[in-house]
């Protein structure tokens, strides 16, 4: 019996040492590139499929989803060697060779963690921030207090390995409402999850990065959910407070996935913000 692929393939570029980063795109215009988070079975597609081609005709820009390195199809490790700034350094190289010099960026959770890396290393080329619910903002030990959190690691290690119901039982706390979570999507998750070794998620050390915020220049728009699971809302407060040119909107009946939960919203105002700070 033939499966066929949940997540559908789109182009692949070449980077560093033989790997190469899968991605998809869509429009013209002022490159922006959105970072997807951590977590079993996570890709560009999944996290953001209902979001980068509306915010490319909204914006006339042009949407980069990449699949970060070990995740989606782009290069998985063969004995989990990855670490965060293989990560980091996967989207500057992914940008490098695309030739953009100048891009927005937008992340999700470990995403965003990203983000925010690669905003205070090259601030030349990163031009707006756009934030929702990013990691490295807090000890280790307030993220492993998170319910969210603590499910995830009990399914990512459980004798039996993932299985679609342990999935459904880890996704069904990143959103407020929990009937959002499709069989499409933990299909998609699980197919690539299947595919990840399972000691990847450990060389990933994601920075505390709080201390350096008021380092960054750029325009930064955030959102998180009041009902995050997985990132403590408190992050919000400290983003608004220790970065400088900052709107931060906290959604009430909203998880950890801002762009699924508020989709519409989260789109326009997107799209509004890269069309003003871009014309």
């Amino acid at each position: 019996m033939t499966v066929v692929a949940a997540v559908p393939e789109g182009k692949y570029v070449d980077i560093f040492d033989g790997h190469k980063i899968h991605y998809h795109e869509a429009g013209e215009g002022f490159p922006v590139i959105f970072i997807h988070g951590s977590g079993p079975g996570a890709s560009g597609w999944s996290n953001f499929k209902g979001n980068y081609e509306t915010i490319a005709n909204l914006a006339n820009c042009r949407c980069f989803v990449p699949d970060l390195l070990g995740y989606g199809y782009s290069s998985m490790p063969e004995e989990a060697t990855f670490t965060y700034d293989d990560l980091k350094n996967g989207i500057q190289e992914f940008a490098k060779q695309l030739g953009l010099k100048e891009y927005a960026l937008v992340g999700n959770s470990m995403g965003g963690a990203i983000a925010i890396t690669l905003a205070l290393e090259c601030p030349e080329q990163v031009k707006q921030l756009i934030l929702m619910a990013p990691g490295g903002l807090e000890a280790k030990e307030v993220y492993m207090e998170m319910k969210g959190i603590r499910t995830m690691i009990r399914a990512m290690y459980a004798p039996e390995g993932i299985t679609r119901e342990s999935m459904r039982k880890v996704f069904s706390l990143q959103l407020h409402d929990a009937s959002l979570i499709t069989d499409d999507i933990i299909e998609e998750r699980f197919q690539i999850a299947e595919q990840q070794p399972r000691g990847m998620f450990e060389k990933v050390i994601v920075p505390n990065q709080a201390g350096q915020l008021a380092e960054l220049q750029m325009p930064i728009l955030g959102f998180w959910g009041v009902d995050d699971q997985f990132c403590p809302v408190s992050g919000a407060m400290i983003v608004a407070k220790e970065a400088s040119q900052t709107k931060m909107t906290m959604l009430t009946e909203c998880g950890h996935w801002v762009m699924v939960e508020h989709e519409a919203y989260f789109n326009q105002q997107c799209a509004d913000f890269v069309r003003q700070e871009t014309v």
